[in-house]
């Protein structure tokens, strides 16, 4: 059973369900050309937990600073991100949204949300509550172990975030 569990969770890593394949060039450059995978999950921390520095994202998705640093830099470069002083008053530049990455990234939420909507068409609403149940206590198990938990919105029931 770990194996098929192993595999399987690989396959989903991949992302091949949840980024649309049907993203068509457009005159100029879109939102679609502006997000690749880390993009959209630093944008969507961002949105989550609000301005952060590149140290504390780097904690957060347990990675090098100068992996965050690089990317974040492409965000920046985009118009996705800025940097403001800390408003905590600490002396760490962070890192917030700016309006651009705001719809950029509800644009690929609506895309994903669309794609994954398509997939699970013929699937029953205990189906999807099932899935949803799994996934969510799967990825607060992770979340506990590695002591890091992702933001949720406290309205959120536990199968209800990924609706």
């Amino acid at each position: 059973m770990l194996e098929r569990l192993e595999r399987e969770l690989m396959l989903v890593a991949r992302c091949h369900v949840l980024t649309p394949r049907d993203r068509k060039a457009s005159g100029g450059e879109s939102c679609a050309d502006r997000l690749d995978r880390s993009a959209y999950l630093l944008l969507t921390r961002l949105d989550t937990e609000g301005a952060m520095s590149i140290g504390q994202l780097a904690d957060a998705f347990q990675l090098d600073v100068s992996t965050v640093n690089r990317q974040t830099g492409a965000l920046l470069r985009g118009g996705l991100v800025e940097r403001i002083p800390d408003p905590d008053g600490g002396l760490a530049r962070k890192l917030r949204v700016t309006a651009l990455g705001t719809a950029c990234l509800t644009a690929e939420r609506d895309r994903r949300r669309t794609s994954l909507a398509r997939l699970l068409e013929d699937w029953t609403p205990e189906d999807l509550s099932r899935f949803g149940e799994a996934l969510t206590r799967f990825n607060r198990e992770v979340e506990a172990q590695d002591g890091r938990p992702w933001p949720r919105e406290e309205t959120e029931s536990p199968a209800e975030g990924e609706r």
